[in-house]
């Protein structure tokens, strides 16, 4: 969604001298992604952003697969996660492959004693439940529930949650998530068919700077490995900063869904893009209107592609038996279609209340440990009838 953002105070002209009142230079920083020819940001600090202390290997955090290859259809209890007090503690990564780790997390805080850094993945973070405040060195996002946050590989953040009740579903895409190509003209703006404009979008404000000097841990996962950094000064020492790379957010209740006479393909509820997959936002609209129509999805094989579905609020109305945070898996190279029932109840349905986010990797995944904690038993024979 790259758009240009400033906050703050910055020099008029980029890699010259920046003066702070008491003498001295300010430190700029350039956050940038692809070398130097992906999105970046000109950040300006108190002090250097490279006074580290100690650096200390923490642990391993990579997932532990359980089941590399699968072709079953899956399903998974995500509210059976049970709550945890740390934030990083929580997080349980369910689905791999090497595009994106898709996961769960239950935290009751995120411990004031550390920052976190993400430095092998972009995060996209959808609030189911919960609210709070985003803290970076860009400045502050509210949210809450149905928002998605997304926050590019390599931001330093804090989460301050505003109780101890939040559920959240997590991306970790090694790539770069961003809006549809087909929603954006030749300058990056969203056009005129597309289910969201630049309005609904909440960017970073409150810049706040920090002028302390001390221990600050930052822990940072780096190949799947948790590492502790002490730097000498605050991480969000922040001046100003401006430019394209920024964490922001998007309700999910912002999305306006495109709707026909006939079924529309899954393709109609696409809210993001990354190389290797895209996510979908399933939200309230108004069925089909052709007088013959079936609002419920017609069987379909995904060959080249797996397909997640978290459910997150409504009655959705192809699946029998669905419980809020509940996940289905239906893996590529065999059909799936609505359970028993589900295509006569659609008809003549005039709306739909679902909420429910879309995945749908390109390339096969495989599942962790935590997943199968979590597994409802025989879900592909879900389709049987008497």
């Amino acid at each position: 969604m790259p758009r240009y953002h400033t906050l703050g105070k910055i020099p008029h002209k980029r890699h010259t001298t920046f003066e702070k009142p008491e003498g001295g230079l300010y430190q700029e920083e350039l956050f940038g992604t692809a070398g130097f020819a992906g999105m970046s940001s000109l950040i300006y600090h108190l002090y250097p952003p490279t006074v580290v202390t100690e650096i200390k290997k923490i642990k391993d955090v990579s997932p532990k697969i359980a089941v590399e290859k699968n072709m079953k259809a899956l399903s998974f209890k995500g509210f059976s996660l049970q709550p945890e007090a740390d934030y990083l503690e929580s997080r349980k990564t369910l689905f791999v492959n090497n595009d994106l780790h898709i996961g769960l997390a239950a935290p009751k805080a995120f411990s004031p004693d550390y920052f976190y850094k993400n430095a092998d993945a972009d995060e996209m973070i959808f609030v189911h439940v919960g609210s709070g405040t985003l803290k970076t060195m860009y400045g502050s996002i509210d949210f809450g529930y149905g928002d998605y946050l997304i926050i590019p590989r390599g931001t330093v953040y804090q989460i301050h949650f505003n109780s101890e009740e939040n559920r959240l579903l997590y991306i970790e895409s090694f790539s770069p998530i961003v809006t549809p190509k087909r929603y954006r003209n030749n300058f990056g703006q969203l056009l005129e068919h597309a289910p969201f404009c630049e309005r609904d979008f909440r960017l970073p404000k409150d810049l706040e700077t920090h002028n302390e000097k001390g221990n600050f841990k930052v822990l940072i996962k780096k190949q799947g490995v948790l590492w502790q950094y002490i730097y000498g000064n605050h991480p969000f020492d922040v001046v100003g900063w401006d430019g394209f790379n920024y964490p922001y957010a998007f309700s999910i209740h912002d999305f306006e869904p495109i709707t026909g006479r006939i079924h529309l393909p899954p393709p109609i509820h696409q809210n993001w893009e990354a190389a290797g997959f895209v996510v979908c936002s399933f939200v309230p609209r108004l069925y089909d209107y052709h007088p013959k129509s079936i609002p419920a999805p017609y069987h379909h094989s995904n060959i080249d592609s797996e397909e997640i579905l978290y459910y997150v609020d409504g009655d959705f109305m192809s699946r029998n038996n669905i419980e809020k945070g509940q996940i289905t898996l239906h893996p590529g190279g065999v059909p799936h279609g609505p359970h028993p029932g589900a295509i006569e109840r659609s008809i003549g349905k005039k709306e739909t209340g679902e909420l429910a986010v879309m995945i749908d990797p390109f390339n096969p995944i495989s599942i962790t440990e935590d997943a199968l904690n979590l597994e409802v038993n025989d879900y592909y024979k879900s389709w049987i009838t008497d």
